[in-house]
């Protein structure tokens, strides 16, 4: 299959999680591609042989069309990612999962059980899954996508299937209100032939999957199952293949352990998320439960401070580093110490420490944590530090 033969294709940003997989699928279909991005990142490994510029200002060889990742829109021209999504989705059967929660890890599951029956799927993920070998695939089968709501990518796909999860407000910047984002979902799903409303399925049950842990993975395997079904796979196949499935990376990933203390990254950045893999992680968790957390947007935090002071009041001990801005610039009074605050405002009775450094939330966590203990850093920047330091001293 190379429906992009003889194109050239240069992505503004190709080291981020999304473009580097829509660069190695173009690749794969046929095109030639390349690209810049500001740093180097670990998805770059998918595109080793294409031409790639670190650093300095992007600058688009002559005669290539140039696609550019939505956290680098006004600084050169060019289609959005949108665009070229829509364009691969449009090439081959597709299955798009979309959502507030969980779409990483339902678009995986699916993928890993095409995979595992044989189908020779191709999917792009924002997120690495280990047993697929990374974020995106190239084969013969269903192409299945990861859909993002953030910028309002989502609503540009056309796709044979369609899953969204949940609805919630995450993206302040972008939505004004949960029921403008379940509009978007309402109409993105009105154009596709076989939509799924993930909140209308019952959880899959615990004996079906028992390694499965937490109950938002069950709700996500139940959307993933009955997206393979309109796909043309029985459960009675599904099950025993998605029985297999060990998980994204940084959605409770066990890290190591020192001292008898496990440690676990995840990428929880809004209080749903928190609050289910805290109860995720209690688990069959005997000693206490730390957390160190990493507040993500400044419009995030500004908004939803309160929710994550009473999500993360669940654990037995926190520490908030300071906010990770990503494409967001500061704002005058939002910082990590609001959800400081809101924790402490949520009740005693845990520790609790304001860590704006990385290096010092290790240092706290350190500390506290004793044999039986378990920690988890969460946040979608690079909170999975604190579980490097912790290791590295171990």
């Amino acid at each position: 299959m190379q429906p992009l033969a003889g194109r050239r294709i240069w992505f503004v940003g190709i080291g981020g999680a999304g473009l580097s997989s829509y660069a190695f699928l173009a690749r794969a279909w046929g095109a030639e591609v390349g690209g810049w991005d500001r740093n180097s990142t670990p998805y770059l490994r998918l595109l080793d042989g294409a031409t790639i510029d670190i650093g300095g200002e992007p600058s688009a060889p002559a005669g290539w069309e140039v696609v550019v990742s939505s956290a680098y829109t006004g600084q050169i021209e060019g289609r959005t990612r949108a665009e070229l999504l829509a364009e691969l989705v449009s090439l081959t059967p597709s299955i798009v999962i979309a959502g507030a929660h969980g779409k990483t890890t339902t678009t995986a599951m699916v993928a890993f059980v095409l995979r595992e029956v044989g189908n020779d799927p191709s999917w792009l993920v924002g997120g690495e899954i280990p047993q697929l070998g990374g974020n995106a695939g190239a084969g013969s089968g269903w192409l299945v996508v990861e859909g993002d709501e953030s910028d309002r990518t989502v609503e540009a796909l056309r796709p044979a299937i369609g899953v969204v999860t949940n609805v919630e407000l995450d993206h302040h910047a972008t939505f004004g209100s949960e029921a403008e984002v379940g509009a978007l979902f309402e109409a993105w799903l009105a154009e596709v032939p076989r939509p799924i409303r993930g909140w209308e399925l019952d959880p899959v049950d615990a004996t079906e999957l028992p390694l499965l842990r937490g109950a938002h993975n069950r709700l996500n395997a139940a959307a993933a199952l009955a997206a393979l079904e309109l796909a043309g796979i029985p459960r009675a196949d599904a099950l025993p293949a998605l029985a297999g499935f060990r998980g994204v990376g940084r959605r409770l990933e066990w890290k190591g352990e020192f001292g008898e203390i496990a440690v676990y990254d995840d990428y929880g950045h809004h209080p749903t998320e928190v609050a289910a893999t805290i109860a995720a992680a209690r688990e069959g968790l005997e000693g206490r439960l730390l957390v160190a957390f990493q507040p993500h947007l400044y419009s995030r935090t500004r908004h939803l401070a309160c929710q994550f002071g009473t999500a993360l009041a669940a654990a037995d001990g926190v520490c908030v580093t300071e906010i990770y801005g990503a494409r967001e610039q500061p704002v005058d009074g939002v910082s990590g110490k609001l959800v400081v605050d809101a924790v402490a405002d949520a009740g005693h009775g845990r520790q609790l420490a304001w860590t704006p450094i990385i290096e010092d939330a290790a240092k706290v966590l350190r500390h506290w944590a004793r044999p039986g203990d378990a920690i988890v850093t969460m946040g979608a920047g690079d909170v999975d530090r604190v579980a490097a330091l912790l290791l590295e001293c171990g």
